[in-house]
């Protein structure tokens, strides 16, 4: 993260480079950017949050976040992207971070696709946040290059900003994440495709594929028997209250459920 300038933005010209990015990043269409300048104007005008990350004057990322329920406690965090290569996600959600602790805050959520390894990894893994809700079809249609049409499962995620875990994460000092060795696999990649396993053990282990949005454009097909399965498996999960306590070797969530006695 060093050389980031990671700021607020305020001014229709900052917002309309935000736009810019969003568009690029998303592959949307002109006009179609998941977040538009009139949004981020009134939220930023309103006191929420809206920051840009520069590198060398340039800017590489972005995000969007506003006060949510319970009113005083919560920051919604709607829409963050980040240009590769250069750490501006993880400099943003640091950013982020300090400013909702500043303002009294204790809790930023945000949505993601589970089935996305690499914004598993990151959201798990390196801040500490973990999945409290799965959200089926939770935007609805969305046709740009990341979505490419798929079904808009979520999980929404709780960053709980003084837990042990989330402040070891932000000291870079967060344990390897432990697998039980009575772990078993609910649901592993088979030849590319899901394969649902055993569901009745203390702590399960739920596979996600490699690259989702590489198998959505050559194997449709694969792509949603993935989304049908993930919503079975770990949305089934935390439906009924189990618990997902890391995500293991960049590969799989680790969900943690209580059994009868």
């Amino acid at each position: 993260m060093s050389g980031l300038d990671v700021r607020e933005l305020h001014e229709l010209c900052e917002l309309d480079g935000v736009n810019a990015l969003f568009e690029r990043i998303w592959g949307s269409a002109p006009g179609a950017s998941p977040m538009g300048v009139e949004q981020m104007r009134a939220l930023s005008h309103a006191g929420n949050y809206v920051a840009g990350a520069f590198a060398e004057g340039r800017l590489v990322g972005a995000s969007v976040a506003f006060f949510a329920a319970p009113v005083g406690q919560a920051l919604h965090s709607h829409v963050t992207g980040a240009l590769p290569g250069h750490g501006a996600g993880l400099a943003l959600k640091r950013h982020q971070r300090a400013w909702a602790l500043a303002r009294g805050l204790s809790t930023i959520t945000w949505t993601y696709d589970p089935l996305v390894r690499r914004n598993a990894h990151f959201n798990l893994a390196k801040l500490g946040a973990r999945p409290v809700e799965y959200l089926t079809s939770f935007y609805g249609p969305m046709d740009d290059a990341i979505n490419g049409g798929d079904d808009t499962d979520r999980a929404l995620v709780a960053w709980e900003l003084s837990h042990p875990s989330v402040v070891a994460a932000a000291a870079f000092d967060a344990p390897p994440v432990s697998v039980p060795a009575d772990a078993v696999t609910a649901l592993s990649v088979r030849d590319g495709r899901p394969a649902v396993g055993r569901l009745d053990a203390r702590t399960l282990l739920v596979e996600v594929p490699p690259d989702i949005e590489g198998l959505r454009r050559a194997d449709p097909g694969a792509g949603k028997a993935w989304r049908l399965a993930m919503r079975e498996v770990l949305g089934g999960l935390l439906a009924e209250g189990a618990r997902v306590t890391g995500f293991h070797d960049r590969t799989r969530y680790v969900v943690t459920r209580d059994l009868p006695a």
